[in-house]
């Protein structure tokens, strides 16, 4: 599964929490967030699936917004 999500992660410290956060409660190959990137994308590379809808939930109770990048 790979999944790219637009979100408002701005800071670097912001990132670090939200990607140890999903390294935390999910079992994923890799994650990143581009804070240069003006819709500070969100990807998650995992060998499970999970849904794209669980991430974004997951990402929101965080405190961000985090949506589908079309």
């Amino acid at each position: 599964m790979i999944g790219i999500f637009r979100t408002n992660i701005n800071t670097l410290q912001d990132k670090n929490r939200v990607i140890n956060a999903i390294f935390a409660q999910f079992t994923v190959a890799a994650c990143s967030v581009d804070i240069e990137d003006c819709d500070r994308v969100l990807r998650i590379i995992s060998q499970q699936s999970v849904a794209e809808q669980t991430i974004i939930e997951f990402v929101k109770r965080l405190g961000f917004k985090c949506d589908l990048l079309d």
